[in-house]
């Protein structure tokens, strides 16, 4: 591997750059939004690995280690079955391979929905193992408590409303939300909710975009949308997607490049260079000195 890409040890696990420059805070994102309005969107997207957070840091104002890494990086069927330990190593990876970005880190299905206490102990654990900035977890007002608890308690939190990949199963999928006059409603109240409680931004995903506008207008922090509206705070999706990682991505994703053809086509390339013979070459091996 070429050591052009590799991590600087000589500087800290925090700032892994020969010039560390100084890292977005969770007050300077919270204070994007003022009085109700966002000069300029937030820009998210998801991160699993030092290598692809370093590539993505410099565009970006917020890192997600998301619990997406379940099916991205696992093959898992849904993120239910995604752990604190899985999500601790990956965040660990990210942070060190970021210098810039706000690093948010997802809190698994099942280590924090039973109690605030709960919460804070998996929060507490995250933080400490991966150097991340702030939590996320799903769910609206039911929630809000648990927000209040840990923001109380030095504990940044962005929340997560609308369609709520954990709670699939309740769901009974990853329909759209929003679409009767009672989702909506609950939508906004959740949305509301957490705002209240402390959160300093709100994912909105899968929501019906009418929805997904009064949501951003009913809150004092940023909003990031997912599948919800271009008049959210900010965006986010799942890095994979947006490359063209996979052929099968829900509609709310514009796919940039086909970076899975790209693979495809060299490894291709590869394969015949090897049983042909053409690989390796004079340039990749050692030959003895005159």
């Amino acid at each position: 591997m070429s050591t052009t890409f590799q991590l600087d040890t000589s500087t800290s696990r925090a700032n892994p750059t020969p010039q560390p420059m100084r890292r977005l805070t969770v007050p300077v994102i919270r204070a994007r939004k003022t009085e109700g309005v966002t000069g300029q969107p937030l820009v998210m997207l998801t991160a699993y690995t030092a290598r692809q957070a370093q590539i993505l840091d410099p565009h970006c104002d917020m890192l997600l280690v998301g619990d997406s890494l379940g099916q991205v990086i696992y093959g898992l069927p849904s993120t239910v079955p995604v752990t604190l330990e899985m999500m601790a190593n990956h965040g660990a990876a990210v942070v060190r391979g970021s210098y810039r970005s706000v690093v948010v880190i997802d809190m698994p299905f099942g280590s924090y929905e039973a109690s605030p206490e709960q919460a804070f102990e998996s929060a507490a654990f995250l933080m400490k193992q991966t150097g991340a900035a702030a939590v996320k977890l799903e769910g609206g007002e039911a929630m809000a408590p648990t927000v209040a608890f840990l923001t109380n308690r030095g504990i940044p939190v962005m929340g997560h409303v609308g369609l709520t990949p954990q709670a699939v199963n309740v769901l009974g999928g990853y329909s759209a939300r929003g679409r009767s006059d009672a989702e909506a409603q609950k939508i906004v109240t959740d949305a509301k909710a957490l705002d209240d409680a402390g959160a300093f931004s709100i994912v909105i995903e899968g929501v019906v975009e009418p929805i997904a506008i009064a949501a951003t207008k009913a809150v004092n922090c940023p909003t990031i949308g997912i599948g919800a509206s271009a008049q959210c705070d900010g965006q986010v999706l799942v890095t994979d997607d947006m490359l063209g990682m996979f052929e099968r991505v829900p509609r709310f994703v514009k796919r940039y490049e086909d970076i899975a053809g790209l693979i495809d086509r060299t490894v291709a390339r590869y394969a015949e260079e090897v049983r042909d013979r053409s690989f390796p070459g004079e340039d990749q091996t050692y030959q003895p000195k005159a």
